[in-house]
């Protein structure tokens, strides 16, 4: 894995954020807050729980310490709230990405998680994490936005190749 390798896909991370937030635009506000089966609840729920994880990892990787407090559904009531606050998490983690280099992503990431426990893990392995996790998230929101006659559309990786332009 090399830098630019993480950017290719912190780029898919974030064109497949943007199909989710845009089709979740089209649902009511009634639809973006109801409760489902999820293991996050709805769609809010969903989708915070993948804007958290983005979050706390982005402060581990600055800072090494993963104890901010979690974010929650009551902090966006509405989707825009939501959308904006993903908008900086993005600023934020393109701003972390932008400082690495080839040499940073085999070395070790040493940090607290929001439990307290002491962990270390390869740089790469974590950062390939987070893509993961919000892939598997996705999927989920993709579900409750299809049930909602508001399909995002194909979300795999090359089909995000096919109209890949570098930011």
């Amino acid at each position: 894995m090399n830098i630019q390798d993480v950017l290719l896909i912190y780029d898919y991370n974030y064109w497949a954020n943007n199909c989710i937030l845009t089709a979740s635009e089209k649902v009511s506000a009634e639809q973006y807050a109801a409760p489902a089966s999820f293991p996050f609840g709805g769609l809010r729920g969903t989708l915070v729980h993948i804007l958290n994880a983005e979050y706390g990892w982005q402060r581990i990787f600055q800072s090494g310490d993963g104890a901010a407090p979690d974010l929650t559904e009551e902090q966006f009531p509405t989707l825009a709230g939501l959308q904006e606050r993903w908008r900086e998490e993005e600023k934020a983690m393109r701003a972390y990405l932008a400082g690495l280099h080839d040499e940073d992503l085999p070395g070790p990431l040493r940090y607290k998680n929001n439990s307290g426990v002491n962990r270390e893990r390869v740089l790469w392995h974590c950062l390939l994490h987070v893509v993961n996790h919000g892939t598997q998230h996705r999927s989920e929101a993709a579900a409750l936005l299809t049930d909602y006659s508001q399909s995002p559309g194909d979300l795999d990786f090359t089909v995000f190749l096919n109209d890949y332009k570098k930011p």
